[in-house]
C-alpha cells in the first residue's frame, strides 16, 4: 500500500469534504471544505493536498508560506486529518513524512510550524515524534512547535 500526496481537484472534492473526524476530533480541526475553499483565495501562499492510499483519498492537508506575513522562510501546517476509520495505522506519520519532505524542498524553507490545542495529547506527543519542538502558545491558545532547517 502507497501513501502519496495529489492534488486536490474537482474529481477528489466531493471524496475530500466527507472524509470524517472522530467526534472528538471536531473541535480541533476546521472542515476541509473551509479549508479548500480558504485556499482558493490565496493561491500562491496556501497548499492543498489530498492524502491517497493507492487510489483512494483517505485525508487531506494544507501547508501556507508566511512570507506574505513578513516571515520569509516559514511555512506552516494548517491543516491535517486522517480519515477516522483509517488513523493509527501510520498513514497520517507517512504523510506526514512526505508533507515535510515537500517544505524541505522549497530553497527559501527555513522553518516549519505547527498548530495544536494543548488540551490534545495525542497531536502533540505525534509531532514531537516527528521533530517539532514546542515554542510556546500563540494568542488563540494554540501550542506552537516547530522544526527549524538547517541550511548551512
Amino acid at each position: 500500500m502507497t501513501i502519496t500526496l495529489q492534488a486536490v481537484t474537482e474529481h477528489n472534492f466531493d471524496a475530500l469534504i466527507d472524509l470524517p473526524l472522530l467526534p472528538e476530533q471536531q473541535d480541533y480541526l476546521a472542515s476541509n471544505a473551509y479549508s479548500i475553499a480558504q485556499a482558493s483565495f490565496y493561491p500562491d501562499s496556501f497548499f492543498t493536498r489530498a492524502i491517497y492510499l493507492d487510489d483512494r483519498p483517505i485525508g487531506f492537508l494544507m501547508y501556507v508560506s508566511l512570507a506574505d506575513e513578513g516571515q520569509p522562510g516559514a511555512y506552516a501546517i494548517y491543516r491535517f486529518m486522517i480519515d477516522s476509520g483509517l488513523q493509527g495505522q501510520g498513514y497520517g506519520r507517512r504523510a506526514i513524512g512526505l508533507a515535510l519532505d515537500e517544505i524541505r524542498s522549497r530553497p527559501d524553507a527555513g522553518v516549519i510550524r505547527i498548530c495544536y490545542w494543548p488540551r490534545n495529547p495525542v497531536a502533540k506527543d505525534f509531532y514531537a515524534s516527528l521533530g517539532f519542538v514546542e515554542t510556546g502558545l500563540d494568542d488563540a491558545g494554540e501550542m506552537v512547535a516547530e522544526i527549524r532547517l538547517d541550511r548551512a
